[in-house]
């Protein structure tokens, strides 16, 4: 069944059969912004991938209270509340949202702090998106795929970092019978011969100073993270990175791009010029990608792209789309937690979110 047939059926059984159950079962019936995020919470179905621990039964807390509260999360970044105690008052005066959600009885707000540092450690973003690319993406022949990153400001302060010292090196040829250690491989270099989650577990990740140029050349500094994205050419996110605010875009490519293969399959990789690096080039011929990357000119003249490279190019808009979509519109302004794994988490709700809400806009459903 191809993607559009997939999702109208299930979207015309949404309409059909859910929200005329609900509108008998809710004390009101459901408004326009309810019905919207009831279609995003049955496309996602983020409760079947909550993990079960032994823990939540001896500790009194059944398994059904965490499912409710993960949708509540969803909820969280459809609805655009900024605080998880404004989800929880909103929770308390709407028993539509409340039913939705799933509760029986609300929680109180420790309780979905807790619920969150588990989802955070258990990697349920992570798991709940790769599920959604696998049953509607991973049929699909994508034809470009956008990579770019984006600021994220955190809450949190910037560690110190500690540069190791630089040990001095004898300038000339090594004299007879002296061994030198040889000269470590660069980063991009050594991500060619390493898998996707090797090369991204060697990236930092905690709080840190970052500066970027903006869209209008002007240099922009922030304390926090970095998200790299890769966008398909409908605006739908295919792999999310987190990392610390100073690494360049350029040191995530590689492990990107081995991620985003293993999902999908796509043609183009499109990036702009702080990914131009010979090893980027390589590494997306060799799986099977044509590579166009905006040239940096480093003091060069560089001839311009050929003309059907530049329309090509143009498509690379959706991935600032998307980023800009994500913190407008899914909470990726709104960061209040601390941590890399909680901010990742926070960030996972809105992608997945967005996600499913582009996936009905590009269908028309």
């Amino acid at each position: 069944m191809k993607l559009k047939e997939r999702i109208s059926w299930l979207m015309g059984t949404v309409q059909r059969s859910l929200f005329p159950h609900l509108d008998e079962c809710l004390p009101t019936r459901l408004t326009e912004r309810e019905k919207h995020l009831v279609t995003i919470l049955e496309l996602v179905q983020i409760e079947k991938y909550v993990p079960v621990r032994a823990t939540y039964q001896w500790l009194g807390r059944p398994i059904q209270e965490r499912e409710a509260i993960a949708r509540a999360f969803v909820a969280k970044a459809v609805l655009k509340y900024q605080h998880t105690r404004s989800l929880l008052n909103e929770l308390k005066s709407t028993p539509n949202l409340r039913m939705i959600c799933g509760f029986s009885q609300l929680p109180s707000e420790a309780t979905f702090s807790r619920a969150f540092a588990e989802f955070s450690k258990a990697g349920l973003g992570g798991m709940v998106h790769d599920a959604l690319m696998k049953e509607h993406l991973s049929t699909q022949l994508i034809g470009h795929v956008s990579r770019d990153s984006t600021a994220i400001i955190g809450r949190e302060k910037p560690v110190k970092k500690e540069k190791p010292p630089k040990q001095a090196r004898k300038r000339g040829r090594p004299a007879k019978g002296e061994v030198r250690e040889p000269a470590q491989p660069k980063r991009l270099d050594a991500q060619r011969d390493q898998s996707a989650q090797e090369a991204l577990a060697q990236l930092p990740k905690d709080c840190d100073r970052g500066t970027k140029k903006n869209a209008k050349g002007y240099k922009e500094s922030w304390s926090g993270f970095k998200l790299h994205l890769d966008v398909n050419d409908c605006g739908l996110p295919l792999s999310a990175v987190l990392t610390s605010a100073s690494v360049h875009d350029s040191q995530v490519a590689i492990p990107l791009m081995k991620l985003t293969s293993s999902k999908a399959t796509y043609c183009y990789d499109l990036m702009d010029a702080a990914y131009d690096a010979a090893p980027i080039w390589e590494q997306s011929r060799e799986l099977g990608h044509v590579p166009i990357i905006d040239r940096n000119q480093r003091g060069q003249d560089i001839p311009p792209m050929s003309p059907h490279e530049a329309a090509r190019y143009n498509e690379r808009t959706a991935a600032e789309r998307c980023n800009a979509r994500l913190k407008d519109e899914f909470g990726g302004r709104q960061v209040q937690v601390r941590g890399a794994d909680k901010v990742m988490m926070h960030l996972m709700f809105g992608i997945i979110a967005l996600f499913a809400d582009q996936l009905l806009k590009v269908t028309g459903c």
